[in-house]
């Protein structure tokens, strides 16, 4: 399983809302909280397709929304 260059995760936003992206590596997915999608990995290529991305599973989602600070 190829891993994703550091540098273009770095630049990478989501198409739909250009907020940031969370990479998965075990799943090989690129997660937007606010849109609520994952974006394949595919041999180490992102592909930024809305018409390709999965919707997040509630569990998904509420992994990724950030924690209150005390």
């Amino acid at each position: 399983m190829p891993d994703i260059d550091p540098q273009l995760l770095e630049i990478l936003v989501c198409p739909l809302t250009k907020g940031p992206l969370v990479y998965d590596r075990a799943a090989q997915e690129l997660l937007s909280a606010e849109a609520g999608l994952a974006y394949p990995i595919r041999d180490g290529i992102p592909i930024m397709l809305a018409d390709e991305a999965r919707p997040l599973r509630d569990d998904e989602k509420a992994r990724l929304k950030p924690k209150p600070q005390p």
